[in-house]
């Protein structure tokens, strides 16, 4: 195995565009435990340790830029408000220290359906900068997952970035495990409320072979709440529409039985946190709802 270490970006493109089965590695928190459990034994790997600008962010009107190197310990520190569904998720990953290592765009890069970012990204409406020699492209996250731990990337490309719309209304991230750290996901949910669309967009994390939306929920709920006038008025909503909610969350599932848990419990587990996350981010929006009347 042959290890490549850029000192910059362009260097890091260059060695991608001539040895295209390169792993990439960076915090190496996925990488490093596929090749000791000897699930993985490439060529080449990509060292990107030294590409200061991976490790960077930028926070535009609009959007954030994340760095793909940006440790999950600095996303909870510093991008909490812009990014809170994105920072809650950062929260469960493993321990402190693969936190202060990790970043999103290993996540993104093994697209294990169980990444703890996955759902966070899919709920926030992200884009994916991907970068080679030819140039450089941005690939919504609804199209970047295309298999079990595949994804959009050509065999010269590089994850540069990730962009995140800034969170314009309540966010929630839950998930489920066999205990409450250092644990790979049996399931997690993503919920994100997009006040400014009237839109809720969801993610939904190991209960499928890709992580993936809810989007005949999403549908079910951009309606209801449309057509009663909640983003107007901020009331409650009725269980009957958030228990439907969660039936069609569970419904977008499509899981197996493996080691940390039944199809069937996932399916029920993702409900019950759809309905719990729709019950949270609500009562916030509420709560922000009544206080701009309050001072209006």
């Amino acid at each position: 195995m042959d290890f490549l270490r850029p000192a910059s970006w362009e260097e890091a493109l260059a060695a991608k565009a001539e040895h295209p089965t390169a792993v990439p590695i960076a915090g190496g928190t996925d990488v490093m435990v596929e090749i000791n459990f000897d699930h993985r034994r490439p060529e080449y790997l990509l060292d990107l340790n030294r590409v200061g600008d991976l490790y960077e962010w930028e926070v535009g009107e609009d959007s954030v830029r994340l760095g793909a190197s940006v440790p999950y310990s600095r996303i909870m520190e510093n991008l909490r408000a812009e990014l809170p569904g994105l920072a809650l998720a950062s929260h469960t990953v493993a321990s402190p220290q693969i936190r202060n290592r990790g970043g999103v765009g290993g996540n993104l890069g093994t697209a294990s359906p169980a990444g703890d970012a996955h759902p966070a990204l899919l709920a926030a409406g992200a884009e994916v900068e991907a970068e080679s020699v030819r140039g450089s492209r941005r690939i919504p996250i609804d199209a970047f997952y295309t298999g079990v731990k595949r994804n959009a990337l050509a065999p010269d490309e590089l994850i540069r970035a990730v962009h995140v719309r800034k969170a314009d209304g309540p966010q929630q991230y839950s998930k489920v495990g066999t205990r409450n750290a250092m644990v790979i996901a049996v399931c997690a949910f993503g919920l994100a409320l997009h006040p400014t669309t009237r839109t809720v967009r969801t993610g939904i994390g190991s209960a499928a072979p890709t992580p993936v939306r809810a989007r005949t929920a999403e549908d079910f709920l951009n309606a209801a709440l449309e057509e009663g006038g909640f983003w107007d008025n901020g009331k409650i909503i009725a269980p009957s529409v958030a228990k439907q909610f969660a039936q069609l969350c569970a419904a977008a599932c499509n899981p197996i039985d493996d080691v940390r848990g039944t199809a069937g419990y996932r399916r029920h587990a993702v409900g019950v946190m759809a309905r719990r996350t729709l019950t949270w981010t609500w009562e916030s929006y509420r709560d922000a709802h009544r206080a701009s009347k309050g001072a209006a």
